[in-house]
């Protein structure tokens, strides 16, 4: 581990140096005001938990089993749009690192590298979340895909079933595709390592809908036949008929809603991961850790529970486990790391927060991850 940037925090005061304004500013920032991005960390860390200092310890064990697989640790990299943009080739960075440490990776529809290039890095062992397509033939098309690539579980978006209003995207051009501004072009001049990794990687490319969109297309035409694309709102309907089709896991993602989990239960889905699009969607939206609290205490034995959002630490993954979950996923503290580092970025993130879970479980006296709900005190967040 880099003795340099020993927390996420220090990661991610590196990488704003790094970065333009623009690529930041896309990765840090929420809608309208920002408050639930801030509001998701903050409720997380008014968590605590009780130790037990007098009992017999036989050491702390991160192992995870999670749909069958045995994993190194119970946190995987989140999907997230558009990550070429901000550090090149930070996908299959982060593909790697998960790869080497054994957690899973989620490629998103709208990511900057493909289904089969993640899937050569993994091995097959990653996961893939799926904008829907507007078209069943698109869908059916990007399936069979990720089954044939190894993957076997499906992430089904619940959360974007419109546009969010972001101010800084609006000011920066970055709607998407993004377009450069004079403002941004000033920016990445003030970059020239960013500029010349991006010159180097190429112009950052949705690759995996690439076989899809017309040659010749500009900028603005791109963004027009992206939106025509997806169909951000998710049905029954359309749960259920890609139920019908994949045969692997199926979790959809965006769940803080008992009715909507309701229905996902009953319609056979796996897994439910909580998420507010990482307060990227809705400002006046409650935190993650609160639904999920909820959710766990109605359906934890029903159905897997998964949840990301604010999860800024070790820590922060030791809090959501005691509050219910299952498994975590985090997806802005990667990105930190690769920005910050580049290729060496997310085994630095993935090595922080191993060890900050390590130092928890050792002192609150918890032996497997499991067991941590037995250190929450339960409590009322404000």
């Amino acid at each position: 581990m880099d003795s340099r940037y020993p927390s996420i925090e220090m990661l991610a005061d590196h990488a704003k140096k790094r970065m333009p304004g623009f690529a930041y500013d896309y990765l840090t920032g929420g809608c309208f005001s920002d408050i639930n991005v801030a509001r998701n960390t903050q409720d997380i860390r008014a968590i605590q938990l009780r130790p037990n200092y007098l009992r017999d310890f036989n050491g702390a064990s991160q192992t995870t089993h999670l749909f069958g697989k045995t994993y190194d640790a119970p946190f995987g990299i989140a999907p997230v749009g558009l990550q070429g943009l901000m550090w090149p080739k930070s996908c299959e960075i982060l593909a790697q690192a998960a790869k080497q440490h054994n957690v899973p990776f989620c490629l998103s529809t709208v990511g900057t590298s493909s289904i089969e290039t993640i899937a050569e890095i993994t091995e097959g062992d990653f996961w893939f979340q799926l904008y829907h397509p507007t078209q069943n033939q698109l869908r059916d098309q990007l399936l069979e895909r990720a089954a044939q690539a190894g993957c076997k579980t499906l992430v089904l978006l619940a959360d974007t079933p419109t546009f969010a209003y972001r101010p800084k995207e609006i000011r920066n051009g970055l709607s998407i595709p993004p377009q450069m501004t004079l403002r941004n072009i000033l920016q990445i001049a003030g970059h020239p390592r960013w500029a010349l990794e991006q010159l180097l990687a190429g112009q950052p490319e949705f690759k995996t809908m690439k076989p899809y969109i017309p040659d010749g297309l500009n900028m603005q035409h791109l963004g027009l036949f992206m939106d025509k694309t997806f169909s951000g709102r998710l049905t029954e309907d359309k749960i259920k008929a890609i139920r019908d089709q994949w045969q692997g896991n199926l979790v959809i993602k965006g769940i803080v809603n008992p009715d909507d989990a309701e229905i996902a239960i009953r319609l056979g889905v796996d897994g439910l991961i909580v998420s507010n699009h990482g307060g990227r969607q809705l400002d006046s939206g409650e935190s993650t850790i609160k639904p999920l609290t909820a959710l766990a205490e109605k359906y934890s034995d029903t159905v897997t529970l998964m949840m990301d959002g604010g999860i800024r630490s070790g820590a922060d993954v030791a809090s959501t486990l005691a509050s219910g979950a299952k498994f975590t996923f985090l997806g802005r503290a990667p990105m930190f790391g690769a920005c910050a580092l580049g290729a060496e970025g997310g085994n630095q993130v993935l090595e922080i927060l191993k060890r900050q879970l390590q130092q928890v479980m050792e002192q609150v006296g918890c032996e497997k991850i499991t067991d941590l709900p037995k250190h929450l005190i339960t409590q009322t967040m404000g």
